[in-house]
């Protein structure tokens, strides 16, 4: 095989996937067996988990939910995690587990690596986790980043990568003197209210978006993924009301690639971007440094004017966003001068806890280690691995559920989730759709809990992100586990 650098060798058809998925959402919802679940709940988690369901207990008291991070929130409750060591994670109780989490896919390289924790600990030893003035790491980590990524002539660190598609916005709009923001329907970029839109499910503007008001969606609307002709559509029609100042991607589909694009796909959007005057802004968030050192922009051949980081650039450590892009865009955020040579408008920018010495030293030794050790072929190695393994069991089985991925960003479908999509010329629909979504949710998490008993954790039970960290024996244990899950699924009669 020939990665070149990149964790994706081949990448996949996204028509075809994209077929078996629509075919996924037909057919009657498999998932665990309703008795073997109970089973996992009783044998399992009850059984080996009591320190973890007990903490989990007594957190619900003083924290919303038991958890602070949706991540964690898992059924039937949350395991408590106290060690985390390469491609695996050990429990309160002392139960082992693969991590095909990744902290949601930023620790290319594993878990908790010597490379990145020793020189973090001696720097916390000699000057400490913050200052709140300048490091020589905020300039090592900008070069370095600046170094790999070709579009990226500047780099602002920042606190997540929330954080970071928010200030996009913002440079977008003085640098176009456009009003109107579009993004891709289904995608995440981040919680602030603008861009907390057409989230989950292409179509569903903001009824994700609970406490943020309507108004304030004046100026952000959806396309559908991989549609050019809808983008162009949206695109014409902002230039009659105030232009478009961005049009965001994730460049491998919405959620991660949970719904793919193609690579023509991505590389229309760019030129219909530029075309009517927009920024293309790529939410690398997930796939920075993860597709390869240079990106998905690398691996697609695409020059986007901004770029949004997160996760990794702070290696797996807190302060993990930051913005990055063409210097003429990049000058909003500091003195400098636009396309035009007058002085450039100050975009608003804060962020006391970024770029702390801590953050940027984490990040910067995490980007030369996979740099060194080539972390992204192989973790996408493994992700191959992994999915044409899961493949087999699915064929084997005679399961309807869908395997595939981009490199070392993996899915396993059982229910199509995500797939749907709503019509507001068919409103009466809606509702069938979102009680849809709920049941099939449901299932995910249910899939999960088998997996997590299984000793594999993974991301709400469908997305599982490999690392460098892994070998092939461990993948094939891995697959192991899976197929005693999968062995035990079947069609429900009733999911709600």
């Amino acid at each position: 095989m020939a990665y070149n650098g990149f964790a994706i060798d081949r990448y996949l058809d996204a028509q075809a996937v994209t077929a078996q998925l629509d075919e996924l959402m037909t057919k009657p919802v498999w998932s665990i067996r309703r008795d073997r679940l109970a089973d996992y709940v009783e044998n399992y988690f009850n059984a080996k988990c009591p320190k973890s369901r007990e903490m989990i207990s007594q957190a619900k008291k003083v924290i919303p939910g038991g958890v602070q991070h949706n991540l964690a929130f898992n059924y039937p409750f949350p395991i408590v995690v106290t060690r985390a060591e390469g491609a695996r994670l050990q429990d309160l109780d002392g139960n082992w587990y693969y991590d095909l989490l990744q902290t949601g896919g930023p620790t290319i390289l594993g878990s908790n690596v010597p490379a990145v924790r020793e020189p973090v600990i001696e720097l916390l030893n000699t000057c400490g986790p913050s200052t709140g003035l300048f490091h020589e790491f905020e300039y090592m980590l900008a070069k370095k980043i600046s170094d790999l990524v070709p579009s990226v002539e500047m780099f602002r660190m920042l606190g997540s990568g929330t954080e970071a598609a928010m200030c996009a916005a913002r440079i977008a709009r003085l640098k176009t003197g456009n009003k109107n923001i579009l993004k891709m329907g289904g995608a995440y970029h981040g919680w602030s209210d603008q861009l907390a839109y057409g989230m989950r499910v292409p179509g569903t503007r903001g009824l994700m978006s609970k406490g943020v008001p309507g108004f304030v969606f004046k100026h952000t609307d959806e396309f559908f993924p991989g549609d050019l002709e809808d983008l162009e559509r949206k695109l014409r029609a902002n230039r009659r009301n105030g232009g478009t100042a961005a049009v965001y991607l994730e460049p491998i589909g919405p959620e991660s690639g949970t719904r793919p694009v193609s690579r023509e796909f991505v590389r229309g959007a760019a030129r219909l971007a530029r075309q009517y005057g927009a920024l293309l802004i790529f939410d690398e968030v997930v796939t920075g440094f993860r597709i390869g050192l240079s990106g998905a922009q690398g691996f697609f051949g695409v020059d986007p004017d901004l770029t949004v980081f997160g996760k990794i650039i702070a290696g797996g450590y807190p302060g993990a966003g930051g913005v990055g892009g063409h210097a003429d865009c990049m000058a909003h955020l500091g003195a400098g001068l636009d396309s035009s040579g007058k002085k450039a408008a100050r975009a608003l920018c804060g962020g006391t806890m970024a770029a702390t010495p801590l953050s940027c030293a984490a990040g910067y030794y995490a980007l030369c280690e996979i740099e060194r050790t080539n972390a992204c072929e192989t973790a996408g190695r493994m992700g191959d691995r992994l999915t044409r393994g899961l493949q087999e069991i699915i064929r084997r089985r005679g399961l309807p559920f869908v395997a595939f991925n981009q490199g070392s960003i993996c899915h396993l479908d059982n229910a199509g989730t995500m797939h749907f999509a709503i019509d507001w010329k068919k409103p009466w629909t809606i509702p069938g759709i979102l009680r849809q979504t709920d049941v099939r949710k449901k299932e995910m998490e249910h899939m999960g809990a088998a997996y997590t008993a299984e000793g594999i954790v993974t991301l709400a039970g469908s997305r599982l992100y490999t690392s460098a960290a892994y070998t092939e024996e461990m993948i094939d244990d891995v697959l192991s586990r899976f197929d005693r899950v999968l062995s035990n699924c079947a069609p429900l009669e009733d999911p709600a």
